[in-house]
């Protein structure tokens, strides 16, 4: 269970100039960008009419969207990027950083395939190591939730021409070049294939794929939990393959039924519910010479998760994390790809869980890496030895790293992000990588608000991102010069949406603090009408996420969601969000309290938070509601049927109603398994207290959500009308988790708009307020 949006890249090293590594790194660095690609960096979108600040443009049209930087960097410091022509079709671009120059890598009438009359649409690409190659994704298909299989082609800059990497159309997956560029390696039906590009020649690798044996790519609960949908590697010689091979026949099916045609069809999606068998997994070194694998020694357990895996900067060496079922002690090993041997090189331990990371980075050409851990009570940055001996930490303090985003290697300086200061923010520092007593330096803090940083390869450029929680990111390109980045020109400014915000007249949402149940403060926004009158009494809608590690109390833009609070509190509610004990960015002692007893401290503090939000002298307290997603409408459920009737309005769309019915990897992540802490699952599961709703409720699911189940939804009915409550509920036919598509999203949020107006809006002439 992710939170919908999530901002992620991999370190960029200087010093590191494994081909096989810069490639995938490369690869990574694209894939962040897929939903900018249609447009140019310059680009602000499609303005559409002003109109009024209605519904309909904020969830049916572009006009509150803001625009985000797309591109990769090259090695020379300019980075590569899709444009349109003027036909409307795709083409590659490379962007010099000092000019803004832009010229054409590879033109439309260059993607032309053999014996085809249009031009293909490319989607993403990835470069070869030494950038005389590129590999183009087109076609995609939906595969769970991300268009990961499609068409690949080679674009051979020297010679200007494209070769598909498989004769056989489609059902392509992760394709990655070699090294060398020499061939192409691919999924396809769960098998690993490799294409000669000098020849044309494919080879089938593995060969027993199957619906329950997969190979190079996951299962479903991997993808959603654990982040993971890409499971193969090039060596950095191009002369192996190393890979996941997941066993999944010991999962059983969960039927999703598809009723929008004559006879329903049945989707089986093999879904481990928490405290059933999950896949077992094993990881391969396989010799593209020999066509044979090479199975790592991953310990006798075969109850394990082997959460990462990446070649250890080494063309014989493969570091693998390995991660127990309780996923509190994960186990960082070194395999010999030649004969499996491993051996344990770092333990990290939790009383609770240990996260999983991707801040591994290697240094020094694999002979010392950096880790990030949690061991004294705040994530913080550490440097080790080959072997695993500890050198130094790099930071301390009670605040939290966040990411880290670089090193580099000439300069000595390590570039990350964190909450320093305040759980609020997020700042761009730097440490230098060679003292004895580390000194953290701002990089980029000057405003409040939060960064987010990609630096080239030679780290003489810097793109960032600088947002606040009322104004849209602006992306701007760095030169970095001594200590201090200087600005070179903005990138993006989503000026046009500021226009859009600015005529709206919105109100300003304000940080404060209230009480949790036991007296331990938290971290909240309040946002009050533009034309806010102290001495009137207005209705209040709390917004809830609520989960492990996560956060809403945060000085960051909030996309569509923010901009539609912005449009309750123009119809007259206050809007306010509550970071119960358990969220993040707080250290280790805070999020992880709730460990075993999902739900019931956070409830508790949620419901503190009504009282004293109530208690405000312009709160109505007879008019405050609540809201919220996924996880938020778990606890909306949880927050509303143990208010005793406080809860003036409770929606919950797309909520766990019972964590039995969850995955394994997440649910047992934070609760163990339901026979090992059947309590908690009792405690924690708002079915459990059905009978004690007093509000008035509407529950919302996607009949399609492969991730919480309407299964969900459909008991959590069930035991509302077995205990005579009455509430309202709406379904979405086949839609999935998200709820997706522009007219489906202006009609959800009119339902859930018309809802809470009903019950938290101010009256005119005793009529309830909808938006009608």
């Amino acid at each position: 269970m992710r939170a919908y949006i999530r901002f992620r890249s991999r370190a960029a090293v200087r010093g590191i100039r494994s081909r096989g590594m810069t490639a995938f790194l490369r690869a990574a660095l694209v894939l962040l960008t897929v939903t900018a690609i249609p447009h140019s960096i310059a680009a602000q979108g499609e303005t559409g009419g002003e109109g009024e600040f209605s519904l309909e443009r904020i969830h049916g049209s572009g006009d509150f969207t803001s625009a985000s930087f797309s591109g990769t960097w090259m090695r020379d410091g300019a980075w590569a990027t899709l444009d349109r022509n003027d036909a409307g079709a795709t083409e590659l671009v490379r962007v010099d950083a000092e000019t803004g120059g832009r010229e054409p890598l590879i033109r439309t009438e260059e993607l032309v395939p053999e014996g085809a009359e249009a031009s293909i649409e490319i989607e993403r690409f990835a470069f070869s190591g030494d950038e005389r190659a590129v590999l183009l994704f087109t076609d995609s298909e939906q595969v769970w939730r991300a268009r990961t299989r499609g068409t690949y082609y080679v674009f051979d800059l020297d010679r200007r021409s494209l070769t598909p990497i498989s004769r056989t159309t489609g059902g392509q997956m992760f394709a990655k070049l070699s090294p060398d560029a020499g061939f192409v390696a691919f999924v396809r039906d769960h098998d690993l294939y490799v294409t000669d590009l000098s020849t044309g020649a494919e080879r089938r690798l593995t060969t027993d794929g199957s619906e329950t044996i997969i190979n190079g790519t996951t299962d479903w609960v991997y993808e959603e939990e654990l982040g993971l949908r890409d499971a193969f590697r090039w060596s950095p010689d191009g002369r192996r393959i190393a890979y996941w091979q997941l066993d999944q026949s010991t999962i059983r099916p969960f039927f999703l039924i598809d009723e929008m045609q004559l006879y329903p069809e049945l989707n089986p999606v093999l879904y481990p519910k928490a405290g059933t068998p999950n896949s077992r997994v094993r990881v391969g070194s396989l010799d593209l010479e020999t066509g044979e694998t090479t199975w790592f020694d991953t310990g006798d357990d075969p109850d394990i998760y082997i959460a990462r895996m990446e070649w250890a900067a080494s063309a014989d060496e493969v570091v693998i994390q390995r991660l127990n079922r309780h996923q509190n002690r994960l186990e960082l090993l070194v395999g010999d790809a030649r004969t499996g041997r491993t051996k344990v090189i770092l333990v990290e331990t939790d009383d609770a869980w240990v996260d999983v990371r991707d801040d591994m980075t290697w240094l020094d050409g694999g002979r010392r890496f950096l880790w990030t851990s949690e061991r004294d009570g705040w994530r913080h940055i550490y440097l080790y030895e080959r072997d695993g001996s500890l050198v130094r930490p790099l930071t301390r303090g009670e605040w939290e790293v966040t990411g880290l985003d670089g090193v580099d290697v000439e300069r000595d300086r390590v570039f990350f992000t964190a909450a320093y200061g305040s759980p609020l923010t997020r700042s761009l520092l730097s440490v230098d990588l060679g003292a004895r007593t580390p000194e953290v330096r701002s990089v980029l803090s000057a405003e409040r608000g939060s960064y987010g940083a990609s630096f080239s390869p030679d780290f003489e450029y810097l793109i960032y991102n600088h947002s606040t929680i009322e104004r849209p990111p602006v992306w701007t390109l760095a030169r970095m010069r001594g200590r201090e980045p200087r600005t070179v020109r903005t990138l993006i400014d989503n000026a046009e949406l500021v226009a859009r915000l600015e005529a709206a007249d919105l109100g300003t949402p304000e940080f404060t603090r209230v009480q949790a149940a036991d007296g331990t403060p938290l971290n909240a926004f309040i946002l009050k009408p533009p034309d806010f009158d102290p001495t009137r009494e207005y209705g209040l809608l709390m917004y809830v996420y609520g989960g492990p590690g996560s956060q809403t109390a945060i000085d960051r833009w909030g996309g569509s969601r923010y901009v539609w609070h912005q449009y309750m509190a123009k119809q007259g509610v206050l809007v306010a969000s509550v970071d119960n004990r358990g969220t993040g960015a707080r250290g280790r002692e805070f999020k992880k309290q709730t460990y075993q007893r999902l739900g019931q401290l956070e409830t508790a503090d949620q419901l503190a938070a009504l009282s004293q939000l109530a208690d405000l002298p312009y709160v109505d307290g007879a008019r405050v509601g609540i809201w919220g997603w996924s996880y938020g409408g778990y606890m909306t459920l949880m927050t509303t049927l143990q208010s005793e009737g406080r809860v003036a309005a409770g929606v919950s769309v797309a909520p766990v109603s019972d964590w039995k019915l969850y995955d394994t990897i997440y649910t047992e992540r934070f609760m163990r398994t339901p026979q090992e802490n059947p309590e908690g699952y009792e405690r924690g599961a708002p079915v459990s207290y059905a009978a004690e709703l007093e509000s008035p409720l509407l529950i919302v699911h996607g009949t399609g959500d492969d991730n919480v189940h309407s299964q969900n939804m459909l008991q959590m009915v069930d035991a509302l009308e077995q205990a005579d409550k009455q509430f309202r509920m709406r379904i979405y036919p086949n839609k999935r988790h998200g709820i997706t598509g522009s007219v489906t999203r202006v009609n959800l949020f009119r339902l859930i708009s018309d809802f809470l107006l009903e019950h938290l809006g101010p009256a005119e002439d005793g009529e309830p307020r909808t938006t009608a």
